[in-house]
This record gives structure tokens, sequence and C-alpha cells, in this order.
């Protein structure tokens, strides 16, 4: 059948978890309310029951178990924890509460509320894609848009300027801070709730993804007393998280580590962490600057966007400093270029680069529900060379589990350069011909590295195509 248009204010009827117990989604036709429903037995009780909760006529219809439950993870998406009472806004006596509280459960990393001209929607971010969740009445919207600004310490009179705040999140169980960014937009105010997680105790180099080899040759260069060690890759691609577990690693208590972040996103035990703020003067380089006073060992720069951040980083990996970093380009050479561009002296690259890494975040298929298919090599881009040959692969599907995305979690994928003296000579005379010699060291590309998730049926074409024009 083809699938019936739901209203918001229809499924409003009944809570998330009213939904669940009698297995209904409800719409509203002609002054009374049809459920589908897959239930064969008590069908008079249940009709009794809704009557009585909604206060209107109701009238049931079959619906087979499978396109029902397709609905309800759509409609009235879940969480299997002890607390499954999915509330909207109008239910819920602290909706910013229950909108935190889901996006935590459902691991989360950003949370949207937006206006239009005549609605209002809260969406979720879920493994890198957008998923709406609830759609507000436009009355409502200015209430909880003015919670959110007490709850960071915004002025709730300011609505022609941006602002920027956070919030201290406790929930009884977690405690986790939020960054807040506030954009007035034609209609009303956008704002955007990034979860930052202060629990570092789950990540470690040895999950996020790194192949034997490319783990190798990054912890030849972490393990350097000096030196630059510079990630690259788009907003979103896990730099940050790699940073934080190469600092995991490298904290010890003999060593002084110093980080300058926006946000500090994790908190690390033995860590001296401060956080970035443009408005006061407290930018990166100033931090460099002032950090180069502090007796350190290792120092973390949360990102280089300037020649005076570079410079100031090449001269604290220049004075016995070992230096972490991410940098905004599409691969692990383009970071030489990239600085070379800025303004750096080629030698003094030369001289200071251990590592360079470029990272991207991959997907992985749900594995309760992906369909083994055959292959056809027409499917991959033109002039793409596969690394091996593919008779079948795995497409997603989508299930109860996964939300009905097809996918469920997400790896990284690397390319990761170690800068020997041959390298070295070719960034002092900028050359950009390093394919062969790359080859020699068994250094595999972001393009072979997620081919090998591919080949293996742990992800889709879909998902690396955009990485295949790497090679």
């Amino acid at each position: 059948m083809e699938e019936p248009q739901f209203k918001t204010d229809d499924l409003k009827l009944v809570n998330a978890q009213q939904a669940w117990h009698y297995r209904i989604i409800p719409q509203r036709i002609n002054g009374h309310i049809l459920c589908y429903t897959d239930r064969e037995t008590g069908l008079q009780e249940m009709k009794e029951e809704l009557e009585l909760l909604t206060g209107i006529e109701v009238v049931l219809e079959s619906l087979h178990p499978e396109v029902l439950i397709k609905y309800l993870n759509k409609y009235y998406l879940r969480e299997d924890t002890e607390r499954q009472s999915e509330m909207y806004a109008g239910e819920s006596a602290d909706f910013v509460s229950e909108i935190i509280g889901e996006a935590r459960r459902l691991k989360s990393s950003d949370i949207h509320l937006e206006i239009y001209e005549d609605r209002c929607r809260v969406r979720i971010r879920i493994d890198g894609l957008m998923i709406e969740r609830y759609k507000l009445e436009k009355t409502e919207y200015p209430a909880v848009i003015n919670k959110i600004k007490i709850l960071s310490g915004l002025d709730i009179a300011e609505k022609r300027l941006p602002q920027d705040g956070r919030i201290n999140f406790d929930s009884g169980q977690h405690k986790f801070d939020i960054r807040v960014s506030i954009l007035p937009t034609l209609h009303g105010e956008k704002v955007v709730l990034r979860l930052l997680s202060n629990d570092a105790t789950d990540i470690s180099l040895d999950t996020l993804g790194f192949s034997e080899k490319d783990l190798l040759h990054y912890l030849e260069g972490v393990r350097r007393p000096n030196g630059m060690v510079l990630i690259s890759g788009p907003t979103g691609s896990g730099k940050t998280t790699t940073l934080y577990a190469t600092l995991k690693l490298l904290n010890k208590e003999t060593r002084n580590v110093l980080t300058i972040e926006d946000p500090i996103e994790y908190t690390l035990e033995g860590i001296n962490q401060v956080q970035l703020k443009e408005s006061i003067g407290l930018t990166f380089a100033s931090a460099l600057r002032t950090f180069l006073r502090q007796d350190p060992d290792i120092i973390m720069v949360g990102e280089i966007r300037d020649v005076e951040t570079a410079s100031m980083a090449i001269r604290a990996s220049l004075t016995g400093h070992l230096v972490l970093s991410t940098i905004h380009t599409n691969s692990a050479w383009g970071i030489v270029s990239r600085l070379i561009d800025m303004g750096i002296p080629p030698f003094l690259l030369a001289n200071t680069l251990n590592t360079t890494v470029a990272q991207r975040l991959v997907r992985l298929l749900c594995p309760a529900c992906k369909l083994q298919v055959a292959f056809d090599e027409a499917l991959y881009p033109r002039n793409f060379a596969p690394y091996k040959p593919v008779d079948t692969h795995y497409v997603p599907v989508g299930c109860e589990r996964c939300h009905h995305t097809g996918y469920k979690g997400r790896a990284a994928v690397y390319e990761i350069i170690p800068v020997d003296q041959l390298l070295a000579e070719k960034i002092k005379q900028n050359e950009h011909d390093i394919q062969q010699h790359l080859a020699q060291m068994e250094v595999k590309t972001l393009a072979e590295n997620a081919f090998v998730l591919f080949a293996n049926g742990q992800t889709s074409l879909e998902e690396i195509y955009p990485l295949l024009f790497n090679f």
C-alpha cells in the first residue's frame, strides 16, 4: 500500500509510549481517528481504551507487522532502555531537557531547532545524518528558545545578533557540556546544540579504525619528543577524537601537556586545557605564546586557521616541543601545500613535520539487515580502477535496530604519511611527485582504506563513493 500522509497533529494524539503499547499509528479522518495496527486480538477492548484516551471515535484498520514497525520507528523513535516515553513539546514539562536527554541516549552529536514561515521543527544528527524528530507549534517555539538562552546564560532580549553559549547539563546520571549557537534567520532564531562528551574513558587509538600499518606509522610520529603531527579533514570527520585518543596515550605524570581548544569536547585528568575566547583576545596564537612560557612537553592546538597560528606552532616544535593540531585540507600531503601557501618556508616544514594525517568518517552497514547482492563494476566512478575484484557487495535495507536508515555506527578511515628524510628533502624542494615513494613505504590512501571496508562488507559503495576520487 502507498504510505499514508501522517500529519504532526494526528501523531500527537498519542505519545510514543502509548503508540508502542497499543501498536498503532493514528490518522484523523472525517471526525474520527483511523488507527493502523497489527493486532489481531483484543481489538474491541483496545478501541474502547483509545476512545476513552482521546475522546474521539476510533476506527481500527489492519496493517502488516513489518510496515507498522517501520512507521513506529519513523514517527515514534525510541531507544531500547528502561525510559521509552518520547514526549512532544506540548506534553513535556521541560521539553529542552527531554530533547537533550533523548539525543544523548541515541548518541546524537547535534540538535537543531529551526523555524520557518509556517512551521518549526527539531532535528538531531545521528551517525552524521540529520533526522527530524519533533515538530513544534510556532507559538511554543519562542518559549523553548528562551529556555535554552537562560540555561546557557545568553541574553533573551537579543534576537538580532548571533550568540554563543554553553550549558553544563546534569541529568542526575550523566554530566556533560553542550555548546550553544544561536543564529537569527528570516523567520526567527535557529539554535544548534552540540553535545560534548566529557567521558574520555572509552577513547583509544586501538579502536578508532587504524590499520596495523597505519597505527605503526602514526605512533612513530607522536612518540617523538618534538615536531608536529597534523590531522586534516572536514568538520565532523573525527579529527578531535583522534587527537584526544593521542593525548590519552601520551598523558604521563612526567609530562606537562597543554591544550587550547574551541570547544573543549572532552576533559582529561592531568592535562591543562584552555578554552578559546577570541572576544577577549585569547586566540590560538596568543595562547601558544603563553604556552611556551609554561614549560610544556606536549601542546595541542585545536586548529591551525591562519599564518600566525601556523608560525607559532612551527616555533614551538623547533624549540623542542611536540605539537598536535588539525588543519583543513583534502589529503595528508595537501597539508604541506596548505602551510606553504600560508607562507611557511618549506625548509622549516621539512625540519618540523613528523606525520601528516587525512581522516574521514564512514557509516557502517547495520549487521542485522544489510543485504548481499551481485555487484556491477559500472557502479564505480568513471576511471576508477578497483584494488581487487568484488563479485558481491552489501546494500542498506533498514530495520528497527538502525531506525530504518540501513546504517549503525561509523568507523574512521585514515591516510597517514610519515615524513622521513627523503620526503623532508622533497618538502624543501617543494616537489609534489611522491606517489612512488609512498608506495614503497606501503602508505595506503583514503580510497584504499575505504575500499577495504567496502570489499569486506562493512559499508556500502554509496558511503565510500566520494573518497574513490582521491586516487
